[in-house]
């Protein structure tokens, strides 16, 4: 519902209505209104915001992925629900904006253009955030910190 000045209601009231007796009456009806949903807004508390979690992170223990270059977007998703679902969720945010003026024009084909065109609100209605428009560089880890100098490469220094 659209926020109204009260003096613009008084002033357009003042020209249709001749009794200024029902314009008090009405203006403070309205300003009585007016305070009693401020206090119930003041005493409902806001939503918990959702906690979230990213996702991205290649960990190859076993050097499969040793010189291979892989790109990919951080994304966030509840912190209750399976990262597995995550490529699903794109491809429906994908699927939405094709369908709206804009993607029928330029239509999204690839997860890329997915995360650089799609607008965050559309993202938002299928619980995902994108943290990156453009794709970044995933690095592999062996996810073990060497212990002494002995262990590590030499392409490490």
């Amino acid at each position: 519902m659209a926020k109204v000045d009260i003096d613009l209601v008084k002033k357009v009231m003042q020209r249709h209505l001749e009794d200024g007796k029902t314009v008090s009456q009405i203006l403070s009806d309205i300003s009585s209104e007016v305070k009693i949903q401020e206090a119930e807004a003041e005493m409902e508390p806001p939503p918990p915001p959702i906690k979230k979690q990213f996702v991205i992170l290649v960990s190859d223990p076993n050097n499969e992925l040793d010189g291979k270059d892989f790109v990919g977007w951080v994304v966030q998703i509840p912190e209750n629900e399976s990262p597995m679902r995550t490529e699903e969720k794109i491809f429906r945010s994908a699927y939405e904006h094709n369908l709206s003026r804009k993607g029928r024009r330029y239509p999204v084909k690839t997860i890329a253009e997915a995360c650089e065109a799609i607008p965050t609100r559309i993202f938002k209605d299928q619980n995902i955030w994108v943290k990156n428009k453009e794709a970044v560089f995933v690095v592999r880890t062996s996810n073990e910190i060497p212990l002494d100098k002995s262990n590590l490469r030499k392409s490490d220094f």
